[in-house]
């Protein structure tokens, strides 16, 4: 038996056994006598959560890659299996540093020629590769990221099992249709595997957002990178867990940080890590966000960017559902031209929501989380003529993810002036302090506009 099949056998394997095992669990707790139920109902959930912890403890490749997700995507989901999926964001299985180093050695032969020491013990490790601390003989402090030699062999054994993925999803969502969170994933996962497109990308992010008051991009050291090792600047930060007992105030500024990167990178760079989970950030004492990994980021052209603008402009600014169905249309969005324009712009107005009035908006936990089940509910009327072209896979992600984590700090701001700021063919004054502080470095870096 082959590698990948071997690969296939225990993913689908697993996969199948934790299905089973919890459907188990539930159908003991429906015959459990009413007055024990609840009691062991939580019996139930923390033995699904201990034995999910236990079944991904060894995997890689793809199947950390929807740990991670489930660890932070869906608030609703059982707090005991998402605390332990949780760690998987910056603490995934890790190697053996003789690997670790093997692989640096094979590619940069004279790579301790410039670094003078690296921490053997990760500090943090991810679905296809690990992070470990070094300091280069010039004092600079690095991060040496490294890819696990098997990471193509594993990955593509996972993808080409998109049952597989599919199945994972539906354990962790089990009220979602998740077919199309299983072919983006599908999709774009195997771009990773490429450190030399990363580290482009990543530099390329670090440039346009130089000497930025709130947002720091580590720059790259491409001497020592290669396909499978990215030595970039080291930060210091505290996790995202760690800054969601601060104040309100803090955790609104943290929320308009991310927010202001999300779009001004989509709006004015045309570019967007597709990856937006928690293990991605660190955050400083002065309000300062570190943006971490840029391995899946998506390029998008200028004819893409107008269609995302023009599709605002018809829903939010001119209120024009006649004309936002006809843009749906010609987009590819939905397949049928001749719906009930007011049933479209019903169905694609929650992804507008918070930057349709001009006021004060709190993103919810719970609001992320509907956002997420409505983004794969089938029930509504123009459901079943939905399509995702190409474009709008990553796009969906980017939403997600970001309601997500604005959910968690439970921001509150007005999304709609800040928005009107970044949109290019609105171009408003600024309307928060953060907002003045952006506009101060625009000023000075003209062409960042």
């Amino acid at each position: 038996m082959g590698l990948n099949v071997r690969r296939l056998y225990r993913s689908s394997s697993m996969v199948l056994g934790l299905t089973v095992r919890n459907s188990l669990r539930r159908l003991r707790v429906r015959f459990t006598p009413a007055a024990a139920r609840e009691a062991a109902l939580r019996n139930a959930r923390i033995a699904t959560a201990a034995d999910v912890r236990a079944q991904f403890a060894n995997t890689r490749g793809v199947m950390t890659k929807l740990a991670q997700m489930a660890g932070y995507l869906d608030a609703e989901v059982e707090p005991d299996l998402r605390a332990a999926l949780a760690s998987f964001q910056r603490d995934a299985p890790t190697m053996d540093f003789a690997l670790a180093e093997a692989t640096i050695l094979a590619e940069i032969p004279d790579f301790y020629r410039f670094v003078k020491e690296i921490d053997p013990i990760p500090v943090a490790s991810a679905s296809i590769g690990q992070v470990h601390h070094g300091r280069l003989r010039t004092g600079e402090e690095v991060a040496v990221k490294v890819q696990f030699p098997d990471a193509a062999t594993l990955m593509g054994a996972d993808l080409a099992n998109a049952g597989l993925v599919t199945g994972a999803l539906k354990l962790l969502f089990p009220s979602m249709a998740t077919g199309e969170m299983a072919d983006e994933l599908v999709l774009r996962l195997a771009e990773e595997l490429d450190y030399t497109k990363e580290a482009r990308r990543t530099q390329t992010f670090a440039d346009y957002y130089q000497d930025h008051p709130l947002i720091v991009v580590p720059r790259v050291y491409f001497t020592l990178s290669s396909p499978h090792v990215l030595v970039t600047q080291f930060l210091h930060g505290r996790r995202f867990e760690e800054v969601l007992d601060e104040s309100q105030h803090a955790r609104d500024a943290y929320g308009e940080v991310l927010f202001r990167f999300v779009f001004r990178s989509l709006y004015r760079l045309s570019l967007f890590n597709g990856d937006p989970h928690p293990g991605n950030y660190l955050f400083f004492d002065d309000g300062r966000i570190g943006f971490l990994d840029f391995g899946f980021t998506k390029e998008f052209t200028q004819t893409e960017i107008h269609l995302f603008e023009s599709m605002i402009q018809a829903m939010v600014l001119d209120r024009d559902k006649p004309r936002f169905a006809k843009i749906v249309y010609a987009a590819g969005l939905v397949t049928r031209d001749d719906l009930d324009p007011d049933a479209i712009a019903d169905f694609f107005r929650d992804f507008y929501d918070i930057v349709v009035e001009d006021r004060e908006f709190t993103v919810t936990s719970a609001y992320a989380s509907a956002l997420l089940r409505h983004t794969f509910d089938h029930s509504h009327p123009v459901a079943k003529y939905l399509n995702v072209p190409r474009a709008f896979v990553v796009l969906q992600r980017i939403n997600l993810g970001l309601y997500a984590l604005l959910g968690y700090l439970q921001a509150t701001a007005n999304w709609r002036a800040i928005a009107s700021e970044i949109w290019p063919f609105v171009a408003a004054p600024p309307s928060t302090p953060i907002g003045e502080a952006e506009e101060r470095w625009l000023r000075r870096h003209p062409g960042q506009r």
